[in-house]
């Protein structure tokens, strides 16, 4: 009888692992891998920014870059006519929506 109740014991600790690595997967493929894919993407995204590109900075900001400097990792925006900006290359996060006219 003792080793009938230990049998049953270790049943259940390894359905308690097959469901833990289960629900790890599920956290995994719906959380973390999108997040991933988005992060490589603003990477991209960072690393081909050219002149002209209309973008939109981490504060909400939005301009066209001016140019690049790949020494110093920074960006210069002109946000207004004649107003230049600079920040950082990592602050700047994606394309300004295109306006409709």
């Amino acid at each position: 009888m003792f080793l009938a109740a230990q049998a049953a014991q270790g049943g259940g600790s390894m359905t308690f692992l097959i469901m833990m690595i289960a629900i790890f997967a599920i956290i995994w493929f719906f959380m973390m891998r999108p997040q991933q894919k988005r992060q490589k993407e603003i990477r991209n995204f960072q690393n081909s920014l050219q002149n002209g590109t209309e973008v939109v900075t981490q504060g909400g900001v939005h301009g066209t870059v001016k140019s690049v400097d790949l020494n110093t990792n920074t960006v210069e925006v002109e946000i207004a006519r004649g107003v230049i900006i600079t920040v950082e290359k990592n602050c700047v996060f994606k394309s300004a929506p295109q306006q409709q006219q």
